[in-house]
């Protein structure tokens, strides 16, 4: 009889179908899981899910017999993805809030967490892939992390990786994805056939954790805004706004248009306008159906080179100069461009100028299927 050890894993269960079908699939290969459900922030003045999703993880623990725990990020998820995301439309960014809260919540503190609690690995529900070269393939100089790339999730309506980007390479051989390699419909059909409490419930939208939110309604909550001015792409007064910290570069509404200015021979019509910049200071956005848009504000969408801070590779950095496949906004066409590195700092220089490029969200680099790596919009 084999005393050999069981190797553990951990699973973030959030109480949904993903997670819970991962753990099922952990259990049956022989893993010795464990399901934590992470319980973060909520604003009080907003309708509660996490006690009902909390449940329905206990529920998916209690029907596969594993055993089940609680992981409290709460301050962890509101410095870093509630404080940091009112912080930055502030400035009058578009911050990425799914980004950090994978960085300092699930794949850092939570991460960390299950390592000291005696975990071989953590596994969630992404749809994505964490792949491991062949030995043919691998040097006999490679360290364990560098024989991982992380691809994309196989059901490209459901890929998750842009998110990931902030993964640390030594974590790879520590984290499992085990419906990157599914079909979402592959994965409903197995929740029913595990018999999962979960296996009808509806996927998740919206901010991470806390689900479908207004925006505006949400930022109303935490910061402060006044009425101000939208101005055409020569600033002509055309309209009003509720506050320039409500949008984002590429928003096609929430603002109002005045009939009579925006028929003037310089505006377009409202119905195909979106804001090209802003001026946080003087609180006010400019609309317009072209791409370019007035210098000195706040807008990438008509410059050619953009650069990155927090840039992070999860394998060797690509080389100068080097042709990458690069997606600026989630579920964006992929761009070629080409990667500069400048005195230890990085820029993308495209090929092709996408429509959109908005400071504060994630470059993320691919080659083909794998992630390379990525970093914020400046």
């Amino acid at each position: 009889m084999s005393t050999m050890r069981k190797r553990k894993v951990f699973v973030g269960l959030s109480g949904g179908v993903d997670s819970s079908v991962s753990a099922a699939l952990l259990k049956e290969s022989g893993y010795d899981v464990t399901g934590v459900f992470i319980k973060v922030w909520q604003p009080d003045w907003m309708k509660c899910t996490m006690t009902e999703d909390r449940k329905d993880a206990m529920r998916v623990c209690a029907h596969l017999e594993i055993p089940f725990f609680e992981f409290n990020a709460e301050k962890i998820y509101k410095k870093n993805v509630v404080d940091y995301m009112v912080d930055e439309y502030g400035k009058g960014r578009t911050p990425n809030p799914d980004v950090m809260c994978n960085a300092y919540v699930k794949f850092g503190a939570f991460y960390e967490w299950a390592m000291k609690h005696g975990a071989d690995y953590i596994a969630t529900g992404h749809y994505a892939r964490s792949v491991k070269r062949e030995a043919r393939n691998a040097k006999k100089s490679d360290s364990d992390a560098t024989r991982y790339t992380l691809h994309a999730g196989l059901d490209a309506s459901k890929d998750q990786s842009y998110f990931l980007w902030q993964i640390k390479k030594e974590q790879l051989p520590h984290i499992m994805f085990p419906v990157g390699n599914m079909e979402k419909t592959e994965v409903r059909k197995l929740a029913k056939k595990f018999g999962l409490p979960t296996a009808q419930k509806k996927d998740s939208q919206g901010l991470c954790f806390i689900g479908k939110v207004d925006m505006k309604e949400f930022l109303g909550h935490y910061a402060k805004a006044e009425p101000g001015k939208v101005l055409n792409e020569i600033s002509e007064e055309i309209g009003t706004h509720d506050g320039a910290i409500f949008f984002t570069l590429g928003q096609r509404h929430g603002f109002k248009i005045n009939t009579g200015k925006a028929e003037t021979k310089h505006a377009d019509d409202s119905s195909r306008m979106y804001v090209v910049s802003k001026n946080m200071k003087k609180n006010t956005i400019t609309v317009s159906s072209r791409t370019n848009a007035p210098k000195g504000e706040i807008s990438n969408a008509d410059k050619q080179e953009v650069f990155l801070s927090s840039v992070n590779w999860l394998g060797e950095p690509p080389r100068n100069n080097q042709r990458v496949n690069v997606c600026t906004r989630y579920r964006s066409v992929l761009e070629n461009a080409r990667l500069v590195r400048k005195k230890g700092k990085f820029s993308v220089t495209f090929e092709k100028l996408p429509k959109t490029i908005t400071p504060g969200q994630s470059a993320v680099f691919y080659e083909g299927s794998i992630l390379l790596g990525g970093g914020i919009i400046e």
